[in-house]
């Protein structure tokens, strides 16, 4: 065989195609490494955010105010699902000069949070049980890979009240954070950032998946990223005062939750993942008695207490009540799982009505995706959510949407699939109804997929443990350019949906026209893998040929002038006059057209197996 056919494949029509072709996918954004912890070799690092900003973090867990348990289910005569405190972290964007000099608190050098949360050893325990993995070897494992790795933000950075120049890190270089631009005309001196709202999925935390959350913050968007303590995370920690609001006995009494004896000997409880009674791998496809829809709707209902919950913390520190938040803040010295420095010197003023918090997005992965669309249905509980986006949904969590026609999504909706998901033919079809469902209520949805992706590729993990990835799911994209593919489509999605006034993201988008790309006329197959391996990973065939050359085919293409298949996978998208009509522009005479104009979908949803790949076709979104 010629180098070039086992290159590029075969020569057909003009075009280089063949089975296992490789898209001409760009470089990874630059993100050099400052620091040097990063410089650590064999540990992981996570990678700098790319946006004109600088990036804050800061930890808050408060007593709900409304503490209760979830369904009738227990556990040793204790009710497994309680909502007794709320903690999310929040990732936004910090003021020129984080980072230099002391930190807001006086310290002398400023903090990072780490990333697998404190205290590391039980957190070590909690994926243990979650895996399945001695505790032993676990531990060993986090203390050589990731024990130290720190996420690239800094702890009570003052919020930034500045706009950013017209370019990203990527472009100007990393000099950019710490300049400021001309605010747009007719817009106020400070920017008003837009507020997302992040739910993980099983195993995740607030930190699990830093890397989307600080990109999102480094392009203006205040981020709250909620940690569910549903049981749905591998492991998380619940601060109790020792009197007052948030102790034991108050929320015995006022929330009629329950305790452990054991517990009370301590200040703070524990929360592991749960597994389904008699049903523990119920998220597997091959999984026969289905999900645990009991335990799942429970979980999915909790989610949406704390995600109000969550918005409300948001909403008093953009009221000026910050300071009331840092006193009955539970992350402080003397809590379990805290900084040192709680929330020494944040700057609350600063965060007065600095945050749009009226056209909120919601976003999700796997489970968190699912809780996303649940979100989305309940328009009249969450009227402060204007649209939504979901990363790899597990969507047969999901139960079908109630008669109650208010019910449904009338929300913009983006939905962005891994490759390995995507051949799980049940959970796509899922995913497609959704977005079918926001677009028959007249709202914009994307479907697509990102190819080479599995299922941790939206998540930190693959970006920590990209040999695990690639050599034991398969994953052929890289983890760095993958996170950049899902940040693009996502800015390129709000950039279509939301409304004025502009937000800081406008002027330094990095518009690929991800969502402009035309859809497939049907399913692919290529990496498709065994039933066994459903949507755990993906199959390469011939996979010494498909991993030793992608890189120097990527290459030939992008610089050769090379047609080649893109990254993504288009299966639904609106059309032209569609995009027209909801940014105000004006309709044209309805017609039908190709290209982007076009949504595919799948006709037999209940189709599974090959029946649902061969049920996969082009139709128009214009009806004449």
């Amino acid at each position: 065989m010629p180098l070039s056919q086992w290159i590029y494949g075969n020569h057909e029509n003009g075009s280089w195609a063949g089975p296992h072709n490789v898209p001409p996918s760009q470089s990874p954004k630059s993100r050099p490494p400052r620091s040097l912890r990063d410089k650590v070799p064999f540990h992981g690092t996570l990678p700098k955010y790319s946006g004109p900003y600088g990036v804050g973090f800061m930890d808050i867990e408060i007593p709900a105010t409304s503490p209760r348990p979830f369904s009738h289910i227990t556990r040793h005569g204790r009710h497994i699902l309680q909502l007794e405190t709320v903690l999310v972290s929040l990732y936004y964007p910090s003021a020129i000069g984080s980072g230099n000099g002391k930190d807001p608190g006086g310290h002398k050098h400023w903090s990072r949070e780490v990333w697998l949360p404190h205290p590391r050893s039980e957190m070590s325990k909690g994926y243990a049980a979650f895996a399945g993995l001695p505790q032993w070897l676990t531990i060993m494992w986090f203390f050589v890979t990731t024990w130290f790795t720190k996420l690239p933000a800094f702890r009570n950075a003052k919020l930034a009240n500045h706009w950013p120049p017209e370019k990203n890190a990527t472009e100007g270089g990393f000099k950019v954070k710490n300049e400021k631009g001309e605010h747009p005309k007719g817009q106020p001196e400070e920017p008003i950032f837009p507020l997302v709202l992040f739910s993980h999925g099983m195993g995740g935390s607030r930190t699990a998946y830093s890397s989307v959350c600080g990109e999102f913050a480094s392009y203006g968007f205040v981020v709250c990223a909620v940690e569910h303590r549903d049981g749905s995370g591998a492991r998380t920690f619940i601060n109790h005062p020792s009197e007052g609001k948030g102790s034991r006995k108050e929320r015995e009494t006022n929330g009629h939750v329950d305790h452990w004896e054991k517990e009370t000997k301590r200040h703070w409880d524990v929360v592991d993942f749960i597994f389904p009674k008699q049903n523990p791998m119920d998220t597997r496809p091959s999984n026969e008695q289905g999900v645990d829809k009991e335990l799942r709707s429970a979980q999915i209902e909790m989610r949406l207490v704390e995600i109000e919950e969550s918005y409300d913390i948001v909403k008093a520190i953009v009221a000026g009540k910050g300071s009331t938040v840092a006193e009955r803040n539970l992350r402080n010295a003397d809590g379990i799982g805290a900084s040192s420095r709680g929330l020494d010197g944040v700057d609350w003023d600063s965060w007065k009505g600095k945050v749009n918090i009226a056209q909120v997005t919601m976003i999700g992965h796997s489970f968190g995706a699912a809780t996303t669309v649940e979100v989305l249905r309940h328009a009249d509980r969450f009227q402060w959510v204007g649209q939504g986006i979901m990363y790899d949904i597990w969507g047969i969590a999901l139960t079908p949407p109630e008669s109650e026609p208010r019910h449904r999504i009338n929300a913009p909706l983006l939905g962005i699939n891994s490759e390995a998901f995507m051949y799980w033919s049940d959970n796509f079809s899922a995913a497609t109804r959704v977005c079918d469902e926001a677009k028959m209520h007249g709202s914009l949805a994307w479907l697509l997929t990102v190819r080479g992706t599995v299922h941790i590729s939206q998540t930190d993990f693959a970006i920590l443990y990209p040999h695990i990835a690639s050599m034991v799911l398969k994953q052929t994209i890289n983890p760095r350019r993958a996170i950049d593919v899902n940040i693009n489509a996502s800015l390129e999605f709000l950039d279509h949906v939301m409304p004025t006034p502009v937000a800081p993201f406008h002027r330094c988008l990095e518009n690929e026209k991800l969502l402009e790309l035309p859809c497939v006329d049907e399913l692919p197959t290529e990496h498709r893998p065994d039933e066994k391996w459903m949507a755990v990973r993906l199959k390469l065939p011939h996979e010494v040929r498909a991993r030793v050359s992608p890189k120097l085919r990527r290459r030939l293409k992008r610089y050769g002038g090379l047609d080649g298949e893109k990254e993504v996978w288009m299966h639904m998208a609106p059309g032209i006059e569609d995009l027209q009509c909801k940014a105000g522009r004006g309709c044209a005479p309805k017609q039908k057209g190709g290209g982007a104009d076009e949504v595919g979908k799948i006709t037999d949803v209940a189709a599974t197996g090959d029946e649902a790949l061969k049920g996969f076709v082009a139709a128009s979104i214009l009806e004449e």
